[in-house]
């Protein structure tokens, strides 16, 4: 029986190259033919920000009942699923929530998945977003436990608007100080997420645009998605990536340029004298179904094929069973070939009344 991660003990881990079992192809791919190239993974669902648009205090309240501790993956749990995903042709992991650095010892968690070798004995990339409130004093251990790099979602530059959308009074100057300290750490490059929502915050993009122009950071513009069912989505709230694009070319002059990796999520834009480069991310009206090689692993370890999914797979129950890797990874490859999710791109055939009674998850439950 081929073991594919070792137990893990006290001692610092080491790089260790993970063999593909008999059983699987070295890289799954789906029933459309997408492979598994990214696996996110939740490590809780809990946040201290309450975003209008992702955990509003209506729903999200004092009394709301979060996952108690022993619901939660263990750390041995997640380095497990992500070993066995790695040994099959995943190449990122990134660590999402909830707000990830919340996790209590979050950097022993990335140490053991910065261990983790590809097939091919090459490191993954490991990756984490995070609303960047505790990165200031974060970082460097963050860096030294191995994490590759940074996301940090950021919705407007203005205080006021800032504060009333993470709802919970965080002044945005903390937010900047963590990315510089994120930055000088080595966590770069240091990409920021800004949600645009029409009447919220559409009249930020310029003011975000020009200060992260000619900066070591890159502005990523995502479109205003119907993720779960609490932030009462409506598409005339959308603001369209082609409208961004245009506003932000109207005054900073901006061309195409071709994406970084297989599957990524955002259509790049470099302006044209030098000063760095936007990427924006068109889930609803330019859906890129066609290439998502993402899969994600839910805070207690439901497997989830597509952020719109309507149900996870329960991975938990199979390890506390007992089962071992390669049963694992038979689950997890079966999982992974039936998928034929591509909700982006039939949600424009769906009547409100349809798009409303499909269940979704929550984003803080599933992460981005």
């Amino acid at each position: 029986m081929t073991t594919l991660l070792p137990v893990h003990t006290a001692a610092a881990p080491r790089a260790r190259r993970l063999p593909s079992t008999g059983a699987l192809p070295a890289a799954l791919t789906d029933a459309f033919a997408r492979p598994m190239r990214d696996l996110r993974i939740s490590v809780t669902d809990r946040c201290n920000f309450r975003c209008v648009y992702c955990m509003p205090k209506s729903v999200f309240g004092r009394g709301y009942a979060f996952l108690d501790r022993d619901e939660l993956l263990t750390f041995d749990e997640i380095t497990r699923i992500a070993g066995v995903a790695v040994a099959h042709g995943v190449h990122k992991l990134r660590l999402t929530g909830g707000e990830p650095l919340l996790r209590r010892g979050i950097e022993e968690l990335i140490e053991r998945l910065a261990a983790l070798r590809t097939p091919d004995g090459e490191p993954v990339e490991i990756a984490l977003t995070t609303n960047g409130s505790a990165l200031a004093v974060k970082a460097a251990a963050l860096k030294a436990a191995g994490l590759t790099r940074v996301t940090v979602s950021l919705d407007s530059l203005d205080d006021a608007v800032f504060q009333s959308m993470n709802d919970v009074r965080f002044p945005v100057d903390r937010v900047l100080a963590g990315m510089q300290a994120a930055h000088d750490a080595g966590l770069g490059p240091v990409k920021v997420n800004m949600v645009v929502k029409r009447g919220l915050n559409d009249h930020e993009v310029l003011p975000m645009a020009r200060h992260f122009k000619d900066s070591p950071f890159t502005l990523r513009f995502i479109e205003y998605m119907d993720v779960g069912t609490s932030n009462g989505w409506r598409l005339d709230e959308v603001v369209p990536s082609a409208e961004i694009v245009e506003l932000i070319g109207a005054e900073l002059s901006l061309e195409p340029i071709g994406a970084a990796a297989p599957g990524e999520t955002a259509a790049r834009w470099r302006y044209v004298d030098g000063g760095g480069e936007i990427g924006v991310i068109s889930s609803v009206t330019n859906a890129f179904c066609g290439t998502c090689n993402r899969a994600r692993i839910s805070t207690e370890g439901r497997l989830f094929t597509c952020l719109f999914a309507s149900e996870g797979h329960d991975l938990r129950a199979l390890l506390r069973g007992g089962v071992d890797d390669e049963a694992l990874a038979a689950a997890m490859g079966s999982i992974w070939g039936a998928r034929d999710d591509r909700y982006s791109e039939v949600r424009a055939t769906l009547t409100p009344e349809l798009r409303a009674a499909r269940p979704k998850p929550e984003m803080s439950y599933l992460g981005g």
